[in-house]
């Protein structure tokens, strides 16, 4: 049997180290959220996504949308800055300089929630495989994408990629079946991130972080989470991490323990029915805050 280490509140600590007095956001990292269409603007998610990059650490996001959903966005920013994407019927379309100026001095880029689908995006997530160099993470849609454009796009990455799979996307991403994914999880995930060289993070009551050598586990986490937007919640603290921490199986495992305990306090503040995902990107300052004060 597969061994996995179960990740404790004092190994999160010690990943995120301390914070010098002089410091400036500049050394925390600029970030870059790409996701979004018409059918799925959520404003409200994909700010709530920015804010969740920012609350956990990164210095600066930039929240990449079509352009004809900016405007519905850009009440909702704060702290984050917009970048309008060239789109079509609400979807975005590969524009190479557009990308490359969204991508310029980022350090981490998470791509993916609430796109939909589109042929462009497969045009989309080749280019920032094969021509980004930071730590590219992948959720939602850009899973299905690769899912179907083929996994040999990972091969011609050009920096640390990470994968954000539920057993469904799993499924799609490996061809096994989502019964067998749940009995076998640590298995599955340690060997498709060898073979495929990412780090994968399966999502689950139980979430498996591996980079095909080392597995992490955490079991922080609640009922409340199960809604709508908790996953964009997640792929908003990994990205917001992955800005100034190495793009490492810790990190990741470190990324879904905070957002699970978020979601235990959120939870705690409100009830499992009621609560909402912005509940639990509300609550990172006070996970982090039981974390470094553990």
């Amino acid at each position: 049997m597969e061994q996995a280490n179960l990740l404790k509140m004092a190994d999160v600590k010690a990943a995120l180290g301390t914070r010098p007095w002089n410091s400036h956001k500049g050394m925390f990292g600029y970030v870059g959220i790409l996701g979004g269409s018409l059918c799925y603007a959520g404003a409200a998610k994909l700010a709530n996504l920015g804010a969740a990059a920012l609350r956990a650490g990164c210095g600066v996001v930039t929240l990449g949308v079509p352009a004809s959903v900016a405007p519905a966005v850009a009440p909702y920013l704060l702290e984050s800055t917009l970048f309008p994407v060239p789109d079509e019927d609400g979807k975005m379309i590969f524009d190479p300089f557009a990308l490359a100026s969204f991508l310029s001095g980022k350090r981490a880029v998470a791509v993916g929630m609430g796109w939909g689908r589109s042929t462009e995006y497969q045009k989309i997530l080749e280019y920032l495989l094969c021509n980004y160099s930071g730590a590219l993470l992948l959720d939602a849609d850009a899973l299905n994408t690769l899912a179907e454009d083929g996994l040999q796009l990972l091969f011609r990455k050009q920096g640390p990629v990470i994968l954000t799979p539920h057993p469904m996307e799993f499924s799609r991403l490996s061809g096994v079946p989502v019964d067998e994914i749940r009995e076998r999880p640590v298995e599955l995930a340690k060997s498709f991130a060898a073979e495929h060289g990412v780090v994968l993070l399966l999502k689950g009551s139980v979430t498996t972080v591996t980079d095909g050598i080392t597995v992490y586990q955490t079991d922080r986490g609640c009922a409340g989470m199960a809604t709508a937007g908790s996953g964009d919640v997640l792929s908003g603290v990994l990205a917001g991490m992955l800005g100034y921490l190495p793009p490492t199986a810790l990190t990741v495992a470190c990324g879904a323990f905070l957002a699970g305990l978020a979601g235990e306090i959120a939870e705690r503040e409100s009830n499992p029915f009621s609560m909402v995902a912005s509940d639990t990107a509300a609550a990172l300052p006070k996970a982090f805050s039981q974390v470094l004060n553990s």
